[in-house]
């Protein structure tokens, strides 16, 4: 059995939101990276936690899943954000630039379209912070219908955590033990 994929995300995942008070966790330092399309006098200000990227290639060193950015950093997740975590680089889904003013055209998250046609039948794991109950309902139905799938939800304002991590590595661990016996 492939290993499912463990589709990544970067903004509210990796790079938390501000709070309230307009402060990311302490954790967290700041990089400014220039984005494709974007010129070097007018970098993007991003804050990542160094030890994400020890995280993460844990779980990757597992074999246990197959990393792949999901992310509208497209290209920029391989090329800016995982060199400063000190991640490879990973494939990414080509998500498209939609026109939309929400997150959730359509009451779920605007890439799920795009991620199930991707897919296909591949199992998967997916952390994005930014899931409604319309996706949680399609992680269930594509489990139900024997497609081993997991959503991860982080807090946009904490980002990824330890925790999320082993929940990944756990479930990804019960399902090749499930498909060996």
């Amino acid at each position: 059995m492939r290993p499912p994929y463990l589709l990544l995300d970067v903004d509210g995942v990796l790079i938390p939101f501000p709070d309230e008070h307009g402060s990311t966790p302490t954790t967290h330092a700041r990089h400014d990276v220039v984005p494709a399309g974007r010129s070097a006098d007018n970098p993007v200000t991003v804050w990542l936690d160094p030890a994400h990227g020890r995280l993460l290639m844990n779980v990757i060193r597992a074999g246990l899943v197959t990393p792949v950015w999901c992310t509208s950093w497209r290209q920029d997740a391989a090329t800016l954000i995982g060199p400063l975590l000190g991640l490879p680089p990973l494939p990414h889904v080509d998500l498209p630039r939609p026109q939309i003013t929400t997150s959730h055209p359509n009451g779920y998250l605007w890439k799920r379209d795009h991620v199930d046609a991707w897919l296909a039948d591949a199992p998967a794991v997916w952390i994005d912070d930014n899931f409604t109950r319309l996706d949680h309902a399609w992680a269930a139905e594509r489990a139900a219908r024997g497609t081993a799938t997991l959503l991860v939800q982080p807090d946009p304002h904490l980002g990824l955590q330890p925790e999320h991590l082993t929940e990944v590595t756990t479930w990804a661990s019960q399902l090749t033990a499930a498909h060996a016996a």
